[in-house]
């Protein structure tokens, strides 16, 4: 069963005065994206204003995204469930033989190895996304999670993608203005510049509290044919964690998984063309 399936006629084309037509399919996805800004659980008078929809229309939207399976209730809460989970497991980095699977085992060896918490994630757009996170039960909490997201010009994990094959991102960031999340964020183009460029010399990025006040952190991109296509990193609190002595180690995690991923693409290359 779909949206689409469960939407009666009448909801398929909505005009809103002096502005274009928007599908109820349009307004249901605003629903589910007002989870990224409201948190986990959220009752429908909230998740109308996010979406900027009447009410009634938000609680009718809902009823079609529960009867679906993409959304449930507890008494006048809303929460997704497992189907969106699913779906976003079909992403091609998430899927089995995906880059996060790939990447898994070298991600948690890296926390093995430091004691801090340990990262995958890729570019999309301004931001990063992160799909992989390992952290362990005594470790310094970061404040990070799996499908959370950050401004690349701020983190090292984004700034360690951009200067391999991301040029258009990289001016999108740099004509929309640099994001300050701290007083150590880099928000002076011809600084952030500087950065790159280093980091496109060295391969390792840092983040000195630029992102999170208290917290450092180091990556590296994994690369194929010159292009990132994700980074690992390492990140930890500025008086536990020594991004300099910790560099080595996250450059060769994602010289190891840069390997391994080259190895399987040119394995389905063959396998492709056999």
């Amino acid at each position: 069963m779909t949206i689409t399936d469960t939407m009666p006629p009448a909801e398929a084309d909505i005009t809103d005065p002096g502005g274009p037509s928007i599908s109820s399919v349009g307004k249901a996805l605003q629903l589910l994206d007002a989870f990224l800004t409201i948190g986990p659980v959220a009752g429908v008078s909230e998740l109308a204003r996010a979406a900027g929809l009447p009410k009634s229309t938000a609680f009718r939207l809902l009823n079609h995204l529960q009867m679906a399976g993409y959304v449930e209730h507890s008494g006048s809460d809303y929460y997704l469930n497992l189907r969106v989970f699913e779906l976003g497991s079909q992403v091609g980095v998430c899927r089995p033989d995906g880059l996060r699977a790939l990447a898994a085992p070298f991600v948690a060896e890296l926390f093995r190895e430091t004691s801090h918490a340990a990262h995958l994630a890729v570019l999309d757009g301004p931001e990063v996304l992160y799909i992989e996170k390992i952290a362990g039960h005594n470790a310094p909490r970061v404040p990070t999670a799996v499908g959370g997201r950050m401004p690349a010009s701020c983190t090292a994990l984004g700034k360690a993608m951009l200067p391999f094959g991301h040029d258009e991102a990289t001016r999108k960031i740099l004509s929309a203005g640099l994001t300050r999340r701290t007083p150590h964020s880099a928000t002076a183009p011809g600084l952030f510049t500087s950065q790159l460029r280093r980091i496109g010399e060295t391969g390792v990025a840092f983040d000195r509290e630029e992102s999170t006040l208290g917290v450092a952190c180091v990556a590296a991109p994994i690369k194929f044919r010159g292009t990132a296509v994700a980074a690992v990193s390492v990140s930890g609190p500025t008086s536990r964690l020594d991004p300099e002595k910790t560099a080595p180690r996250v450059l060769r995690t994602a010289a190891r998984i840069s390997a391994l991923y080259a190895r399987q693409q040119a394995e389905r290359t063959r396998q492709a063309i056999a």
